[in-house]
């Protein structure tokens, strides 16, 4: 189907949605081409509202630090902190800034005000602890895990003790030294310490399963759900860590691919909770091979959302967005002969399209790829558009 509108912003209605769809997925993921513009955040922020009083979501999974976002949850869920706090501490990437992200983590602290904990909204981030210029330390999610299980299970079953964590992790310099990106001699990945502490996170993370009866019971759901992501961040780190050590012609794909498969696993566990909003790049969440150039080097890696809808298929569903204009980054009316051209050429300044009339708007020709002036913008790959569930056109995004 095929909403068209014309109005002041641009707005996906949740119903249109979901008649494009099969069943209610668990995890519903609206992607965006670039990042920074808050029309794109605030369309959705209203397709969020709309999910959580029409369809039952309960969650929304950002693009952002997984460790970070706790304080946001911490935030929304039980009121712990500011708001103030909530942006400056619970955002990676920059994102904290957004006057769009801090209207969606007050517009969820006060929808959450005053109900019961079943009923309230939950933030993840679920991207690893991960810049473009680095990685973090372990030491956060390693010690987190350590003392979870420290204080619940015999001191016999631990694989060692805090004071030989601490030992083996160091300074937290040589861990987020950001020359190590480009310079494997510079990582601390696979030094003889590193490589004892993967092996003892992979203990704790084993130890955090054969224990989940006890632990649930002695603790909740909840803390032990993030138990597991303490578990997933230190050994998805540790790994990542290794991988910036290496010198093999193979070092950035694993990594951009590593990168990934952290966020596939947390939107994973985001969906046993229950259905879910992802909100990331379309990159992350395209169900096709991702590629792209980095450091001259051409790169191709499973994206998240194609690592997630092999697991659960028709339970995972993608809307990438695309769009006519960023004026104010250089990017112009678009060609006519490009997907973004043919959808421009349609009335109204939105358009919420199924893949079914995509197909039928888009002709039995393939169209030309768009070619962006502006480096932070990626245009729809028309050889992707079979993996899409739909796409959400924005005409004209103005200066945020």
């Amino acid at each position: 189907m095929v909403d068209c509108s014309k109005d002041t912003a641009p707005a996906v209605e949740a119903s249109a949605v979901m008649a494009q769809l099969a069943a209610r997925p668990r995890l519903l993921a609206l992607g965006e081409p670039t990042h920074g513009e808050d029309t794109l955040l605030d369309m959705r922020n209203g397709l969020f509202r709309q999910l959580v009083e029409e369809e039952g979501y309960r969650t929304i999974a950002l693009e952002s630090d997984c460790m970070k976002g706790l304080v946001v949850d911490d935030y929304v869920a039980s009121g712990v902190g500011t708001l103030d706090e909530a942006m400056e501490r619970g955002f990676s990437h920059g994102f904290g800034a957004s006057a769009a992200n801090r209207e969606l983590v007050g517009w969820m602290r006060a929808y959450n005000d005053g109900r019961p904990a079943s009923e309230r909204l939950r933030f993840a981030g679920f991207d690893g602890p991960l810049e473009i210029s680095g990685a973090a330390s372990p030491r956060q999610a390693l010690t987190a895990l350590h003392g979870y299980l420290a204080a619940r299970v015999d001191a016999d079953l631990l694989p060692c003790t805090a004071e030989t964590l601490g030992r083996l992790l160091g300074t937290d310099d040589q861990w987020c030294d950001t020359a190590a990106m480009t310079d494997p001699a510079r990582s601390a990945g696979r030094s003889a310490e590193a490589e004892r502490l993967r092996l003892l996170a992979d203990d704790l993370a084993a130890l955090l399963g054969e224990q989940t009866p006890h632990l649930i019971s002695a603790t909740s759901r909840d803390a032990w759900e993030r138990a597991r992501l303490y578990a997933r961040t230190a050994t998805g780190l540790l790994r990542y860590h290794a991988w910036m050590a290496d010198t093999s012609p193979g070092r950035m794909t694993r990594l951009v691919g590593l990168r990934d498969r952290i966020m596939a696993d947390n939107l994973l566990a985001a969906a046993e909770r229950g259905p879910t909003l992802v909100h990331a790049h379309n990159l992350h969440l395209q169900r096709n091979k991702s590629a792209m150039r980095m450091g001259g080097l051409p790169l191709e890696w499973w994206s998240a959302g194609a690592l997630v809808s092999a697991r659960l298929g028709e339970e995972y569903a993608f809307l990438a967005t695309a769009l006519g204009t960023i004026r104010h980054q250089g990017v112009e009316t678009p060609p006519p002969d490009t997907v973004e051209g043919l959808l421009y050429a349609l009335p109204g300044d939105h358009c919420v399209l199924g893949a079914a009339r995509l197909a039928a708007t888009l002709g039995y020709t393939r169209p030309a790829r768009r070619v962006s002036p502006y480096y932070g913008y990626f245009p729809v790959d028309p050889a992707h558009l079979d993996g899409n569930d739909g796409i959400v056109f924005v005409k004209d995004v103005p200066r945020s």
